[in-house]
């Protein structure tokens, strides 16, 4: 499966379900755009302890510090005019 077909069912399905939580969430909306890393099996361990720590970790490093960060060390081109809707 595409990463961009992955990406656009996990929006749709995701935004049904918040939008059936109650009228709060009515005008919830995603982003238009997302980023995708991959990872190593050799990585995965990390990978779980970073979703399990991800509010502690957050609150030391905005998710956007770090989305740009990742962007850096993988030299990934990009302008910071358009990262963010």
């Amino acid at each position: 499966m595409a990463v961009s077909h992955l990406v656009q069912q996990v929006k749709q399905d995701s935004s049904q379900w918040i939008k059936s939580k109650g009228a709060q969430y009515a005008e919830f909306a995603w982003q238009g755009g997302y980023g995708a890393f991959s990872i190593g099996q050799s990585q995965l361990d990390d990978l779980v302890r970073y979703i399990l720590n991800q509010r502690e970790h957050h609150a030391r490093e905005s998710f956007q510090d770090e989305f740009r960060r990742l962007l850096d060390r993988y030299e990934v081109e990009y302008d910071d005019r358009y990262v963010w809707d």
